[in-house]
């Protein structure tokens, strides 16, 4: 048993350390972090006006049935979603270090590290997330909030579950993300995954368009799939749309959808490397 410990103890201290290092090189791309800002920033004054002419026309309409959502918290979800755009389901794709490293057979390297390969992968996955998010977000809440109709949260508690529920949503993300990268253990470039998963995850999640705007009929649907877990339902605790009391629910459907996504991501790591056969060996 202590051995298991000290194995767990070991693996763990190796992937935080894995994370550190990789967000250290992330966050020297800070060219990159302003450019990206400056392209969510377009397309988001892009969705803006889409939604302020969507509730204009509502407003016209004979229907006297009130939206699920106020104008003030579509345009504030909709800034959220720029703000945390590198940190969720966009950058759902195969990471393309590791790609590359499973093409050429630089893999076998990876195989050879003390270090569990699905965890390491797991590691690098969340670093690729937090660490440009940490360039970007900030710079977003500075112009949004004063400029631009982002409103903050109306309360701490609803604060508070943001926060937490962001963090659930950043493991999440990171498990299904790795989980994608698995894949790659059974194709050659990987190109039809990432083509496919990434507007799954957009639509599904709510980054497109908020998902109370979805028709009634797909909302149980929606509700049931992990996707909401990763924006939906952290934004929506953010506009206090969703009462902070909502935030164990939404832990939890976060930590099931964490967990599947791990289990199978470990699986399929294991099984790939069974018959794999490294370029010259």
């Amino acid at each position: 048993m202590s051995a298991l410990v000290a194995s767990f103890a070991g693996n763990l201290a190796a992937c935080a350390a894995v994370f550190r290092a990789r967000c250290r090189a992330l966050l020297q791309y800070r060219a990159a972090a302003v450019a990206g800002f400056g392209t969510q920033l377009f397309w988001g004054l892009i969705k803006v006006m889409v939604l302020e002419a969507f509730y204009g026309n509502a407003a016209h309409h004979t229907s006297t049935a009130p939206l699920p959502m106020a104008l003030g918290q579509a345009v504030t979800y909709t800034w959220l979603g720029q703000a945390f755009f590198q940190l969720l389901p966009f950058s759902t794709n195969p990471d393309p270090e590791v790609r590359e490293l499973i093409r050429t057979g630089a893999v076998g390297y990876e195989l050879a590290r003390p270090l569990d390969l699905h965890a390491l992968w797991l590691a690098r996955a969340l670093a690729a997330r937090v660490a440009p998010t940490l360039l970007r977000a900030v710079p977003m809440f500075a112009v949004a909030v004063p400029l631009l109709g982002m409103a903050l949260p109306p309360s701490l508690a609803a604060a508070g579950a943001w926060a937490a529920a962001m963090v659930g949503a950043a493991a999440l993300v990171g498990a299904f993300a790795t989980a994608v990268t698995s894949t790659m253990l059974w194709t050659t470039s990987g190109d039809g995954i990432a083509r496919i998963v990434p507007s799954l995850v957009l639509v599904a999640s709510g980054m497109i368009v908020p998902l109370p705007l979805f028709p009634p009929w797909i909302q149980p649907w929606l509700d049931a799939l992990p996707f909401r877990g990763m924006v939906d339902a952290p934004f929506r605790l953010y506009l206090g749309h969703l009462p902070a009391a909502a935030l164990p629910g939404v832990l939890l459907h976060q930590a099931l959808w964490t967990a599947v996504f791990v289990a199978l991501g470990r699986a399929m790591v294991a099984r790939g490397l069974r018959p794999l056969v490294v370029q010259g060996g």
